[in-house]
C-alpha cells in the first residue's frame, strides 16, 4: 500500500470538472484507490461520493493505492494533483 498527503490548491475544490478527470484517470488502474478527508474514505473511482466528500481549497488530503500496480498508480495521482488540484 502506497500513500501521500496533499493540499487542495484550486479555489474551488474538487468540483465536478476535475472529479470527473480524476475518476477517468484511476480508471486506468487495476489498484484500489482511495481518497480520504478527516475520518471519511472513498474510492476515487466513485464520482458522487468523490464530489460529496466536499473537498475544499486548503484541505488536506491523503490518497492511498493498493494493488498490483500501486506504485505507478500512486505516481500517477501524484502528478494529477499536482496538475489540476
Amino acid at each position: 500500500m502506497k500513500s501521500f498527503e496533499y493540499v487542495i490548491k484550486d479555489e474551488l475544490g474538487i468540483h465536478a470538472r476535475p472529479a470527473g478527470m480524476l475518476v477517468k484517470e484511476v480508471k486506468k488502474f487495476e489498484s484500489k484507490i482511495t481518497i480520504q478527508k478527516g475520518g471519511k474514505i472513498v474510492e476515487a473511482s466513485k464520482l458522487m461520493a468523490l464530489m460529496g466528500m466536499g473537498v475544499k481549497c486548503g484541505d488536506r488530503i491523503t490518497i492511498t493505492a493498493e494493488g498490483a500496480d500501486e506504485d505507478a498508480a500512486i505516481e500517477q495521482m501524484e502528478a494529477f494533483m499536482k496538475n489540476n488540484l
